[in-house]
């Protein structure tokens, strides 16, 4: 089965629907498609348990219902999603889950649908039991082991004896999950799997490191401790045996599916030495004969032994610290991509700059915002002058049309029907130009004055006008001049 699924898109749809972002992003998360839960999906999950916001309690019974389901890929992603926020969420899903009584039920899980689904339901249910071990290990202990902190400063080489003693426990039981998952190489044969042992990989690698460095507290603390606490440490140490033997089978299935040889650690045994000493120094408590061994030989042995141990959890911090180096390197990559393709879009839109005189302005030329000249409007008088800017070439034909409406003796009709009609448009300017009413019409028009000036002011008073029009202009001139005396009733007859 490849690609999303009638019932993914119809399921996503009503999360669109009810406004549930959270949700419809784990529906796509956990879709049929046999691959890994998509990066973003993934990504955005994890950005949900950072914000306060977002409830963290319906999240995971979003990724709980997703379990529900009898597709093994739809249980599986959803697993695997569940694991990705342990690991890589904030601190306060894993917190929700460790408070929960019961996680997934899934030890009986079985999808009958195909060969491939039998075969993946064995790994969920190994899956789903790690996860839950992971989440009582952090409910015992208050912290999660492969993130807590490492070193001879470290959180497990600095427990005391008591603490220490019931810590390691807990560590082999989460161990113990971890490797019972149990796959061989020839059986990562799909995405969805392969993502699961990715993610385990990556866990034995911190977990073991933790664990390697409580044994060592536990070897330096050792010949101090009373008999009961010595019959417990050997124990542990036996039981770290087996468990570094597997771990070491474990890696090696990791080195087969191709993960590369230097992210994979070294892992060096102890001397089989201080296993003997060990065992001495209990029966030599308990009251029993054993050969005589002086202190300089056992504090040798332990040495020995200690150096080992310690050689491998370098070895493991290196492989930790450089996973966490790639993963930082890729999100400064990705981080980088997203800004050149920023840049990339601001480039393509056009640039626009701004001058004093105009809000918009573009390469071709700017937008003059002086206001139009409104023809129908009451010229502004000042000291008997009428102050006009128009080119009355420009305006000849409009003139001419005013002249012949106001001869007919009738309105000009107007969009204000039933309405006094607005004044006559104002006579044009020439520059210059001087019209005297009286040698035109012999008398001087009532209420006015006898020289109008239509030219601007700064005209030099007492200056000749000059003749710049022709005769058949200056007809027109006066004919206008005349019809706007007959239509207010101004001139004397």
């Amino acid at each position: 089965m490849s690609g999303q699924s009638i019932t993914d898109r119809i399921t996503a749809a009503q999360h669109s629907v009810t406004g549930s972002a959270v949700s419809k992003t784990v529906c796509k998360a956990t879709t049929h498609e046999v691959m890994g839960p998509k990066k973003k999906h993934l990504d955005y999950l994890i950005h949900c348990t950072n914000e306060m916001n977002v409830n963290i309690p319906q999240l995971a019974d979003s990724l709980f219902e997703r379990t529900t389901n009898t597709s093994w890929v739809v249980v599986f992603k959803s697993l695997i999603t569940t694991h990705h926020l342990m690991v890589y969420g904030n601190e306060r899903f894993v917190q929700y889950l460790a408070s929960r009584n019961t996680l997934f039920n899934l030890s009986n899980f079985l999808d009958k649908s195909g060969l491939q689904g039998y075969d993946m339901s064995t790994f969920i249910r190994r899956y789903s039991r790690y996860l839950n071990e992971k989440a009582v290990s952090y409910r015992q202990v208050a912290f999660d082991f492969t993130k807590v902190k490492r070193g001879v400063d470290g959180v497990m080489r600095t427990m005391n004896t008591e603490k220490l003693l019931k810590t390691i426990p807990i560590i082999q039981n989460q161990m113990d999950a971890l490797l019972d998952f149990n796959v061989n190489a020839n059986e990562l044969t799909n995405g969805v799997i392969n993502a699961a042992f990715m993610l385990l990989f990556k866990d034995s690698i911190r977990l073991f490191a933790a664990y390697n460095e409580g044994i060592i507290n536990l070897l330096e603390k050792y010949f101090d401790m009373k008999k009961t606490q010595c019959k417990e440490g050997l124990d542990i140490y036996k039981k770290f045996l087996t468990r570094m033997t597997r771990i070491s089978e474990f890696l090696k299935v990791a080195e087969q599916v191709g993960i590369d040889r230097g992210d994979i650690p070294d892992l060096s045994q102890a001397p089989s030495s201080l296993l003997e000493a060990l065992e001495q120094h209990l029966a030599s408590l308990e009251g029993k004969k054993v050969k005589d061994s002086t202190a300089a030989s056992r504090a040798s042995t332990l040495s020995n032994a200690v150096s080992s141990l310690a050689s491998t959890g370098m070895s493991f911090t290196k492989v930790d610290e450089r996973e966490k180096q790639a993963a930082l390197e890729e999100e400064q990559a990705r981080l980088k991509a997203l800004k050149e393709q920023r840049l990339k879009e601001l480039s393509k839109r056009p640039s626009f700059s701004t001058t004093d005189t105009s809000p918009i302005s573009t390469t071709g030329g700017t937008i003059s915002t002086a206001p139009a000249i409104d023809l129908f409007s009451t010229p502004s008088c000042s000291n008997g002058a009428v102050k006009m800017e128009s080119d009355l070439f420009d305006l000849q034909s409009t003139f001419q049309a005013s002249v012949q409406s106001g001869s007919s003796g009738l309105p000009v009709a107007t969009a204000w029907a039933g309405k006094e009609p607005p004044p006559p448009p104002p006579p044009p300017s020439i520059w210059g130009l001087q019209v005297d009413f009286e040698s035109v019409f012999g008398a001087k028009a009532a209420g006015s004055n006898s020289l109008t000036t239509l030219a601007g002011s700064n005209q030099p008073s007492g200056q000749q006008p000059e003749k710049l029009v022709s005769d058949d202009l200056d007809s027109s001139l006066a004919n206008l001049v005349g019809n706007l005396g007959i239509g207010n009733g101004t001139m004397k007859k």
